[in-house]
């Protein structure tokens, strides 16, 4: 790629703790759960609840279920995600050069950003590889990269990868990975298991304020009212996996992970949900999890081994955890296309640098 026509591709996830220990899982919960988006009340109560009760109480048990994954080379997420990034930079070696950041926890997206800059790039293309809009994921990774990126004295072109949830070359991949695993393990119910959102960010992304959550159907079309609804993104995601598996209406479900605290998450549980399919008679139940793209502790501990357990001891054969999307060709070859959509279209994507110089600190204040 010619010095002149040098463009970069930041992807952005949202991390992983150095090591499975008490001291770094503290420390990557007191970064992650300090963002006010993603524990989304009054900053005295969200100090209150992090310092006297999250940072005391979760880090010995998040840090234990770390150890029941953690591989010799390091946390799984981080491996899979390097992997892929690798993978990627291949695939648009001439096109584009792609650097990995996190928005908590490293490689940070402070330094992923200074790698870029290092390669003289002309503009730059934001990837949130989060397959479905949220505000604690998406909009808080952009936010982040936008106040970076508006602290260079010359701020570069940017363009933005929207939500992929309903494109083809993501949902394509999604049954490319799965359908052998599903096969091979003779399931007979598939679960589409999504990370949960409270209710309350749910309705805060509605414009209409009447439209989510309101009623049983509001999740079965994308409209206007529920453009940016992770709840109904979801479900479009889990349908068109579904169709494309070739699995009916009645052989497969939608459910939520990973609820915090005792506030009205998004319903059904998966925890609980898994159970009720094998009292209702499920002997193997295959489980995916579309809201990731690596495999991680949500994934690995979390449903490859604590929700394999419940559902053994409900009555259930086996759970069969379906791998993420990892670095598998499909995957690779649809990334590098989203990639190169949003480098060929400035239609909604291009942000000025008079936006980002307004949501970044005056530079030298």
């Amino acid at each position: 790629m010619a010095g002149a026509d040098r463009h970069g591709l930041l992807l952005m996830n949202l991390g992983t703790p150095d090591a499975p220990t008490v001291a770094a899982v503290r420390s990557y919960l007191r970064e992650f759960l300090s963002d006010p988006r993603v524990i989304d009340i009054h900053p005295a109560a969200r100090w209150l609840l992090l310092n006297l009760v999250i940072l005391v109480f979760r880090p010995p048990k998040t840090a234990a279920a770390y150890r029941k994954i953690w591989e010799e080379r390091g946390s799984p997420f981080l491996l899979r995600s390097l992997e892929f990034t690798q993978k990627l930079a291949l695939e648009l070696e001439g096109e584009l050069e792609v650097e990995l950041g996190m928005r908590y926890g490293r490689p940070s997206l402070e330094d992923a950003l200074a790698r870029l800059r290092a390669k003289n790039i002309r503009s730059i293309t934001l990837m949130p590889l989060y397959p479905q809009y949220a505000a604690s994921s998406t909009s808080s990774s952009l936010e982040k990269a936008y106040r970076l990126i508006g602290q260079a004295w010359d701020v570069l072109p940017l363009r933005v990868v929207p939500p992929f949830f309903d494109q083809p070359g993501f949902l394509d991949a999604l049954a490319a990975s799965a359908a052998p695993v599903i096969r091979q393990g003779r399931a007979d119910h598939v679960l589409f298991s999504f990370h949960g959102l409270p209710e309350r960010q749910i309705r805060r992304s509605d414009p209409t304020g009447t439209h989510c959550l309101a009623s049983p159907q509001c999740c079965e079309q994308i409209s206007a009212a529920n453009f940016n609804c992770y709840r109904a993104q979801a479900y479009y995601t889990a349908r068109e996996a579904a169709r494309r598996l070739g699995i009916p209406a009645q052989g497969f479900s939608v459910s939520f992970q990973s609820r915090l605290g005792r506030t009205p998450w998004i319903r059904p549980y998966t925890d609980l949900w898994v159970q009720q399919l094998a009292q209702r008679g499920v002997r193997r139940l295959a489980v995916l999890c579309p809201a990731f793209v690596a495999d991680c502790l949500e994934t690995l501990e979390e449903i490859g081994i604590r929700a394999r357990e419940s559902f053994r001891l409900s009555g259930g054969e086996d759970l069969i955890l379906v791998p993420c999307l990892n670095d598998h060709s499909t995957w690779i070859r649809a990334a590098a296309e989203l990639a190169r959509t949003a480098m060929r279209s400035s239609r909604g994507q291009e942000i000025s640098n008079r936006l980002i110089a307004s949501v970044a600190p005056t530079v030298g204040a």
